[in-house]
């Protein structure tokens, strides 16, 4: 199917992205066989970064549209050049890592874009990013002339089922299993119909903030009366939260889920128009 002028996939397990987790210490013993991405905020790349590294934050990679509505992804075509400059086409080993608190869940919004992009080699999120790399005294570097790649083209192939269109939210919203990943002040001052709330920062523990594994994402589920019989759509303010979510799940290997990537920015702007 073509969809904004690129190839889309339908719904399904043969389309599903290779992401998993990598341990810092097989990530630093083979570094030469990933592009790795530093999803932190750019200052912090610049302040110093897993040698290689290209900062790829969620900052430099959304706007805000013509109606106002902020943390736009932008379009398919730019995720693809700027990816194309790092010399990574939709083939290449891709390692993400971030260090979650600072840069907003960062890395997981990062492996969905990537996923979302339709990216057929393997996504890796580096388990405990940026904290667990300095625990095994890992070091950093601080060069940030990268330049950039030539003669290489990111061929998109959109899987558009990893996002959900506002319409469809409003359309099925008593089908789905929305989930809030916001802060709980963010959740109070307002919501979506019927939503739960499980901040994002719950998604991840201990000190290297390490992503949830499947029995305890479970019980995260059964803890806050998560109807997992129903689609479940993660969303947040724009999606980055949200896409931190969205990987934690899917890397648990749970049935696909969605990240409504407009979020309530977009929510409550189509609600006071109507």
């Amino acid at each position: 199917m073509l969809w904004g002028g690129v190839v889309t996939h339908a719904f399904g397990a043969s389309t599903a992205p290779d992401l998993a987790l990598i341990d810092v210490s097989e990530l630093h013993e083979n570094r030469q066989a990933w592009v790795i991405l530093d999803a932190r905020p750019r200052c912090r790349w610049e302040a110093g970064h897993v040698a290689g590294a290209y900062p790829f934050s969620w900052e430099d990679h959304t706007t805000t549209d013509e109606q106002g509505v902020p943390f736009r992804l932008r379009p398919a075509g730019e995720l693809a050049d700027a990816l194309a400059r790092m010399g990574i086409d939709e083939k290449t080993p891709v390692a993400v890592y971030g260090d979650a608190e600072e840069s907003w869940g960062g890395e997981g919004w990062a492996c969905w874009v990537l996923s979302w992009l339709g990216h057929k080699g393997p996504i890796r999120l580096v388990a405990g990013g940026i904290q667990a790399w300095l625990a095994r005294g890992y070091y950093l570097s601080t060069e940030t002339d990268r330049g950039e790649s030539q003669g290489i083209r990111y061929r998109v192939s959109l899987r558009p089922h990893l996002d959900i269109r506002t319409s469809e939210v409003q359309e099925r919203a008593a089908d789905l299993a929305l989930i809030d990943t916001r802060s709980s002040v963010d959740w109070v001052l307002g919501h979506l119909p019927g939503a739960i709330h499980i901040p994002w920062t719950d998604f991840y523990s201990g000190k290297d903030r390490r992503p949830l594994d499947a029995a305890a994402l479970r019980k995260l589920f059964v803890d806050h009366g998560v109807d997992t019989d129903k689609p479940i759509v993660y969303y947040c303010a724009g999606g980055v939260r949200s896409g931190y979510a969205w990987t934690v799940h899917t890397i648990c290997g749970l049935p696909p889920a969605h990240n409504y990537v407009a979020g309530m920015e977009e929510w409550v702007r189509c609600a006071k128009g109507r």
